[in-house]
C-alpha cells in the first residue's frame, strides 16, 4: 500500500529545542512572540520542538542568571540533549554579550556536539558560509553595542531622576513610605510594599510614614546622639517596649545602624553608591 503522506511527514520530523529569552527592553521580543515565529520556522523546515528553554526577564549581557541557557549548554555538553537543532528567534535573543566571541563560543559548543543553532527571524541561513559568518559576526557586535548604549542612556536617565528627587527602586524603609506623583509632581496615591507604578509618566518619591514610626526614628537618633546609647542598647530598648520593624521583626544592631547611617533620613537621595573593599569590610566589622 502507498504510504500515507501525513505518516511520512511525521516520521521525517527532526527533533529540535527552542530557546527564548526576554529582558525588559522591547515587548516585541516577548517569549510568546518568539515562540510563534519559531513555530512557523519549525513547521516550514520540518522540525518538531521537543524541548523549550526559557529565560524570562533576563538580561542578555552575560550567561550569569540565565538558568535556561546554562541548562541548555549543560545538556549539550553532557550528551543529554535529545535533539540535533536549536531554534532561536534571532542573534540578540541568544545574547547581547559584550564580547562577541562569548556568543560564538556557546554556539561552537553546540556545533561541536553535532547540534546546529538556527536563527529563525534572521535573513541569513546559519550554514557556515562566508556571508553568514560575516553577517552573524556583525549582528553579534551590534547586539553588544546596543546593550552598551542602552545601559549608558538608562544610567544617565536614572541619575537625572535621582537629582530631581525621585526614587529609583528599593523599599522605603522604616518610618518612610513610597508615594506616586504625576508629571506635575502632584501626589496621586501611596504604594504598598511590592507595588509598582503603572504609568510611565508617574514618578515615585519618599514621604514620611505613619506618625508612630516617625516618632520611633526620631527617638533612635535622640538615644544615639543625646544619650550616647549604643546600637545594641537602642535595639534592646525598642524590643522591650514592644516595637517591631517595618517587616514585623524584632530590632537588632544591624537594623538600627542602617537607620543611623542611611542618608534618606536627612533628605538625601543616594544612588549608585560604590564601596571600596576596605570600606565595606570596615562597615561589616561594625555592623
Amino acid at each position: 500500500m502507498p504510504e500515507n503522506g501525513n505518516d511520512k511527514e511525521m516520521t521525517t520530523l527532526r527533533p529540535a529545542a527552542q530557546y527564548v529569552r526576554m529582558s525588559t527592553d522591547h515587548q516585541k521580543y516577548s517569549t510568546e512572540n518568539q515562540a510563534d515565529i519559531i513555530a512557523t520556522y519549525a513547521a516550514e523546515r520540518g522540525f518538531e520542538i521537543v524541548r523549550t528553554y526559557a529565560d524570562e526577564g533576563r538580561s542578555g549581557l552575560n550567561i550569569a542568571g540565565r538558568d535556561a541557557l546554562q541548562q541548555l549548554i549543560g545538556d549539550v555538553r553532557s550528551g543529554a540533549a535529545d535533539y540535533q537543532h536549536i531554534l532561536v528567534y534571532d542573534v540578540s535573543r541568544w545574547g547581547r554579550f559584550q564580547d562577541a566571541d562569548e556568543s560564538a563560543y556557546y554556539e561552537f559548543i553546540c556545533r561541536e556536539a553535532g547540534i546546529t543553532v538556527h536563527y529563525c527571524a534572521e535573513q541569513f541561513e546559519n550554514d557556515g558560509s562566508l556571508s553568514a559568518t560575516i553577517i552573524k559576526s556583525m549582528k553579534r557586535a551590534m547586539a553588544g553595542e546596543y546593550s552598551r548604549e542602552l545601559s549608558a542612556k538608562v544610567f544617565t536617565g536614572q541619575c537625572r531622576l535621582i537629582k530631581l528627587g525621585y526614587r529609583q527602586g528599593g523599599p522605603a524603609g522604616y518610618g518612610l513610605r513610597r508615594h506616586l506623583v504625576n508629571e506635575r509632581n502632584e501626589l496621586k496615591a501611596p504604594l504598598a510594599r511590592g507595588e509598582h507604578k503603572s504609568l510611565q509618566t508617574d514618578r515615585v518619591i519618599l514621604v514620611p510614614g505613619p506618625p508612630a514610626e516617625v516618632a520611633v526614628v526620631q527617638r533612635i537618633y535622640a538615644l544615639f546622639v543625646n544619650e550616647h546609647r549604643s546600637e545594641r542598647e537602642i535595639a534592646e530598648i525598642l524590643n522591650g517596649e514592644g516595637h517591631r520593624t517595618d517587616l514585623g521583626k524584632p530590632w537588632n544592631r544591624a537594623v538600627i545602624r542602617q537607620i543611623l547611617i542611611n542618608e534618606k533620613y536627612i533628605g538625601n537621595n543616594v544612588y549608585n553608591r560604590v564601596f571600596l573593599q576596605a570600606e565595606a569590610e570596615a562597615r561589616g566589622q561594625h555592623a
